[in-house]
């Protein structure tokens, strides 16, 4: 009895020290404040972006583009805000919390030092490699699918500043592409019914690629475009709030169309100038590359060839009138939000979903 009222003491003590109970969950951290963000900026002062997208949207290809700029440096999937643990991960002990929050502490200013260290933290990291590149204009590729709009708000809350690019592409080639690199990469992974369409599409791909047979199962696709409808609707709906003009999506199909005119635009958002020369060549020299597609066919080659990569409509051709119809039925609305073409869907066996 004695003990347990020492403990009660001990508690109110620190809560009247230090103003916070501790029950051994770390507090939600603070938004970085204007002051902090100026002071971060007297050491890192190179503008910062981050470029989102659902996975399979053609990240990567952007990712290779931007940074052909003399000026742009960009480089792959830090997942800072965008895949757990997260950069916020560094301070998620609540040790660390009673450290950066000590009321005897005169170095927090009586503030939560947790933004003031994950901005120094993810400035050097960027920086650093920039910097080795002689740029001055950098960011980071993470695709956001796993976390959407999350990660938007989370990103804010360290970098309001900086400049959030959002890249979509048409669902249907992106769940595709996702499945197919799943085949590639880690087929390992599957089980049931999923491994025995890989096993079947091995044996005899064809009917996969004219969509008489389907290359997913029906829970398979239905969670898939789910989660690009979530992916696309809430991030570019948090991103417009949160960022407005330091805000911009790119299409992927108009990335291919026309590279060079969504190219100047990117540049000339992040603030670089397009009036280079030999850039405009440059970058029609990189759009003939893909060393993801080179590598996958290295890694899997019986399988990576029985697709192009980086083509646009692919799913026209693969999906099944089912898989066209559970798609739709998902995720049309979102399709034509952003422009994309929706085929007739026609009734299955007599019925429209």
């Amino acid at each position: 009895m004695v003990n347990k009222i020492i403990r009660r003491l001990n508690k109110t003590t620190k809560v009247l020290l230090t103003g916070h109970l501790d029950n051994g969950q770390r507090e939600e951290i603070p938004e970085i404040s204007q002051e902090e963000i100026a002071e971060a900026r007297d050491f890192f002062p190179m503008e910062k972006f981050f470029i989102f997208g659902h996975a399979r949207s053609g990240t990567t290809l952007l990712t290779r583009l931007v940074r052909l700029h003399p000026d742009v440096h960009c480089n792959y999937q830090a997942h800072f805000f965008t895949r757990p643990p997260l950069l916020e991960g560094l301070v998620a002990n609540i040790d660390v919390r009673k450290w950066f929050t000590r009321s005897s502490n005169r170095w927090n200013r009586q503030r939560d030092l947790s933004p003031v260290a994950l901005r120094a933290v993810s400035d050097f990291i960027l920086e650093r490699d920039a910097r080795r590149e002689g740029k001055k204009i950098v960011g980071d590729k993470s695709p956001n699918s796993l976390m959407n709009g999350e990660a938007v708000q989370k990103l804010h809350k360290i970098y309001p500043d900086a400049y959030l690019v959002f890249l979509i592409r048409d669902g249907r080639d992106a769940v595709l592409s996702h499945r197919i690199q799943t085949f590639i990469d880690n087929p390992h992974k599957l089980a049931g019914e999923d491994a025995k369409i890989l096993q079947s599409f091995i044996q005899d791909p064809d009917p996969f690629l004219t969509g008489k047979r389907s290359l997913f199962t029906k829970q398979g696709l239905t969670k898939a475009a789910k989660g690009w409808v979530d992916n696309v609707v809430e991030t570019d709906k948090i991103g417009r709030q949160l960022y407005r003009e330091r805000y911009l999506s790119l299409r992927f199909e108009e990335l291919l169309s026309q590279p060079w005119a969504e190219m100047t635009r990117l540049w000339s958002f992040l603030g670089g100038a397009t009036d280079i020369t030999g850039l405009k060549e440059k970058l029609s020299q990189e759009m003939t590359q893909n060393p993801d597609a080179d590598w996958q066919r290295e890694k899997a080659e019986g399988l990576a060839q029985s697709l192009v990569k980086g083509r646009h409509g692919s799913w026209r051709d693969v999906f099944t009138p089912q898989d066209k119809q559970t798609f739709h039925q998902i995720a049309g609305e979102t399709l034509e939000s952003w422009n994309y073409e929706l085929e007739i869907v026609e009734p299955v066996n007599g019925i429209l979903a």
